[in-house]
């Protein structure tokens, strides 16, 4: 009999699912695209029952091929987007659309915080507040839909809410939660503290799920959920974890010093760190399964996302879609510089930036779309490079070794030399189709007592990219890059107001 794994990876772009043999090779993959509403420019939410349909199909069409072709199904994870808010009654009901992790309308909140008591409570949870947090958008319900907040039970991150849809029980796990802000993270406890800062009743901690491990099996594909997904009733079901871990794991890249970018809508910049040292001082920090050690995280909605914008624009005033990957080619054929042009990629916000937007410098009338889409290509990839920049002096130990490359950037040979050339360092393309699903689903595997030591196979040199002939063009524009982040966050912050 042959047994394999599931892993779930659901984004904000897209949900997809993955099924692995016991030695860690990808059987098959399939993807669909989410059903993510942009409410209002500030406002990004999520029909909760569309989205566990989304899956549902993806499964249902993993499944029948996996029946088909003989192989059994030993045990699932999913992993998601994390941060945002998916709330829910007593029954595991939607209470009302979930937020996204890019929604930014509780910037306010944010900005009225008390910076001592938020470096207080950093210290403690290895985070600090911002707009996507679920801490803070249950303060701005409080204030704005008190109702909601009434009828809520769980308050459930993206995975735990196709968890629950799985298993018919609440859960969280430790990534999430800590990547969350919401865990003290040396005793790995929820911390009061987090809603006292927020002003929020205490009370609201029953909101919170029971935490469990990473790869702890908390519940069983319910008869429902089987005739839905096609998955077996009855098979294990681990808790999973975040996106921004799941990845680093599907990678291999979880060893300490071990740096990984991750190009996906959001920006996701780590180094594996000590979990029992004093958190370093970036946006998060999201404890792994291993509980020795965690992730030191720089996030932000702003690296594909912005290619994706863009390509959104281009596509509205063209006859054919433009693609993003028409929009890479079309910047292949500029130099490095975009002739002049500087993009903030803030198209939805930025924890560390209240107010950001995305913005365009230096534009004349000489500048076309190839232009602009070179820019938006190295402003992103100018971000990636101011927080892995904060990363490294955070006080954490970096590799000498290539940096893992992962997502849109890896795939893509210009983009995956524009971001060598860029951080001024070695990366190491990660061309596995799907690293957050693998990554789970190693977890699945751990959960079910299938050893995973041989899913990651030594490092191919042919793949890593060192720094280039434009280097030194990217060192240049890299100083005006961040005097120019610099010299409008007076201007977003008079914006927000």
């Amino acid at each position: 009999m042959k047994h394999c794994l599931i892993g779930i990876d659901v984004g904000l772009t897209a949900a997809k699912a993955a099924a692995f043999d016991e030695a860690g090779a990808e059987l098959r993959a399939v993807s669909a695209a989410n059903p993510r509403v942009a409410v209002a420019a500030d406002r990004q939410e999520i029909d909760m029952a569309a989205l566990w349909d989304v899956v549902a199909g993806v499964l249902a069409e993993l499944t029948g091929w996996l029946t088909a072709e003989g192989w059994t199904i030993s045990g699932i994870g999913a992993t998601g987007h994390g941060n945002g808010l998916y709330l829910v009654d007593e029954q595991l009901r939607p209470v009302r659309a979930a937020f996204a992790s890019t929604d930014s309308r509780a910037e306010r909140i944010v900005a009225a915080l008390d910076p001592v008591e938020v470096e207080a409570v950093r210290r403690v949870t290895g985070s600090v507040p911002w707009a996507g947090q679920p801490g803070v958008l249950l303060r701005w319900l409080l204030d704005e839909e008190p109702q909601a907040l009434g009828r809520a039970r769980w308050a459930l991150s993206c995975k735990d809410w196709i968890t629950s849809r799985l298993t018919g029980r609440p859960s969280a796990d430790y990534s999430d939660a800590s990547a969350c802000g919401l865990v003290d993270l040396a005793a790995r406890t929820y911390e009061p503290a987090v809603f006292d800062l927020l002003g929020l009743p205490r009370d609201l901690m029953r909101l919170l799920p029971p935490l469990s491990r990473s790869d702890e099996v908390v519940g069983t594909v319910t008869a429902e959920a089987a005739a839905a997904t096609g998955l077996p009733a009855g098979a294990p079901v681990v808790a999973g974890c975040m996106d921004c871990v799941a990845s680093p794991i599907g990678a291999g890249a979880v060893r300490p010093g071990d740096v990984t970018i991750i190009v996906g809508t959001w920006a996701i910049n780590s180094v594996v760190v000590p979990a029992d040292a004093e958190p370093p001082r970036v946006t998060l920090n999201a404890l792994l399964p291993d509980p020795r050690h965690m992730l030191a995280q720089e996030v932000a909605p702003t690296s594909a996302a912005g290619v994706e914008w863009f390509s959104t624009l281009m596509s509205s005033v063209a006859a054919d879609a433009v693609t993003p990957r028409d929009l890479l080619h079309a910047a292949s054929t500029v130099e490095a510089g975009a002739d002049g042009l500087l993009f903030l990629p803030f198209v939805h916000g930025a924890p560390e930036h209240l107010g950001a937007s995305g913005t365009l410098l230096g534009a004349k009338d000489k500048h076309g779309y190839r232009e602009i889409a070179r820019a938006v290509a190295e402003g992103v990839t100018q971000y990636h490079r101011v927080q892995l920049e904060k990363v490294c002096a955070s006080g954490a130990t970096i590799s000498d070794g290539p940096w893992t490359l992962a997502g849109g950037g890896a795939k893509n040979p210009l983009w995956a030399q524009m971001f060598a050339d860029v951080v001024g360092h070695p990366v190491r393309r990660q061309l596995g189709t799907e690293l957050g699903a693998r990554g789970v689903a190693s977890l699945a595997a751990a959960g079910v007592g299938v050893e995973t030591a041989g899913w990651w196979g030594g490092p191919d040199p042919a793949l890593v990219v060192a720094p280039g002939a434009d280097r030194e063009a990217y060192r240049r524009q890299a100083d005006r890059f961040d005097r120019a982040l610099a010299a409008m966050g007076s201007v977003w912050t008079e914006l927000a107001r």
